[in-house]
């Protein structure tokens, strides 16, 4: 009795997940701003509705709280070990966002340009966030909102509607862009063929060769305009020093204070952080900094994910890593004690 509960329990809550991520899709897909937030755990349930997001191009924000894993690990403690895992998750190919807040403001201000994002090219987006960053206390100044990313994207206005003969709006209509136009249900004269199979234009079933490359095509073509809304990493002081800590996520107030001691300390040391990932512009490394400086990655994981993923989008190849991964954050003086040594 006691194993059979157990079970019903791990069931029960693995239809929570599944549930949520499915509600979000059906939200979006009627035309609210729909998010769900999870864990690891929570997100490996989400992933064949993730696929389903981003193959009807339903837009969808999905917040990771990264802890220790794999299954439960250590879940009270801290980890930035899913970025490969959300960098590649859901069956197939199909564009996505990846951003990896380092502050509250910066949470905040990245939730609001996911909505934007989403809605504008029809993806799925993900924040990781930690439990380092989720547990931390914040005095921030009074949020100013970001008014470039207050209006609908890809909805047709009502005056482009009335250019569309009645009952020919093609859901999956080929553009420039690989951005479809989007009518929401109910609209009078219009019908919406919205299907997780692959498609043709007006959505319907097809296993055509030429339509599936097509498709294939304009879903990926997206990837062209998210890298314009892609922010460069932050770079301090400047793009001259000898030396740089890379790092990603919750990791930069750590990054920040051991940087400023090391330089009371006469070295030539810098940091390059990233919180917007992915899809990751190709000058995201001046040339500069790319063939003359030091380079050592910070993070919370075993095998230095955000370095692979540097290497495999860039082709930039960081050898020195401080990794932990405990569950504890680091301190400003594991890392100024690591690069006092490797000098």
């Amino acid at each position: 009795a006691s194993k059979q509960k157990e079970y019903d329990l791990i069931v029960e809550q693995a239809e929570d997940e599944i549930s949520a991520v499915n509600m979000a899709i059906g939200a979006s897909f009627a035309g609210a701003r729909a998010m769900t937030a999870t864990s690891g755990g929570g997100l490996a349930l989400m992933v064949e509705g993730i696929s389903l997001a981003g193959m009807t191009e339903t837009p969808l924000v999905i917040v990771d709280c990264q802890r220790p894993a794999p299954a439960t690990g250590l879940p009270t403690r801290t980890e930035q070990a899913d970025l490969l895992y959300v960098a590649h998750c859901g069956h197939g190919e199909f564009p996505r966002v990846i951003f990896a807040p380092s502050s509250a403001d910066e949470a905040f201000h990245l939730i609001i340009k996911s909505f934007y994002l989403a809605e504008k090219y029809q993806i799925p987006v993900f924040v990781l966030g930690d439990q380092y960053l989720n547990d931390s206390s914040w005095t921030v100044d009074p949020f100013n909102l970001d008014t470039k990313y207050k209006d609908r994207q890809s909805i047709i206005s009502g005056k482009d509607l009335e250019d569309i003969s009645p009952y020919q709006y093609k859901r999956y209509k080929l553009t420039e862009s690989g951005i479809s136009p989007r009518i929401l249900p109910g609209i009078p004269n219009q019908v919406i063929y919205a299907d997780s199979d692959e498609h043709s234009e007006e959505g319907h079933i097809t296993e055509s060769a030429e339509v599936r490359r097509n498709m294939v095509n304009k879903r990926l073509k997206k990837l062209e305009g998210l890298k314009k809304e892609i922010s460069l990493p932050k770079i301090f002081p400047d793009k001259k020093a000898g030396q740089y800590v890379v790092s990603w996520g919750s990791t930069l107030g750590v990054v920040e204070e051991a940087v400023q001691q090391l330089r009371k300390k006469d070295f030539d040391i810098g940091y390059i952080h990233f919180s917007e990932i992915y899809p990751m512009r190709e000058n995201s490394f001046p040339p500069e900094i790319k063939e003359k400086s030091d380079l050592i990655t910070v993070e919370n994981n075993a095998t230095g994910q955000f370095s692979k993923f540097l290497r495999m989008e860039t082709g930039i190849s960081i050898e020195k890593k401080l990794l932990k991964y405990d569950g504890r954050p680091f301190s400003p003086q594991e890392l100024v004690q690591f690069i006092e040594k490797k000098r």
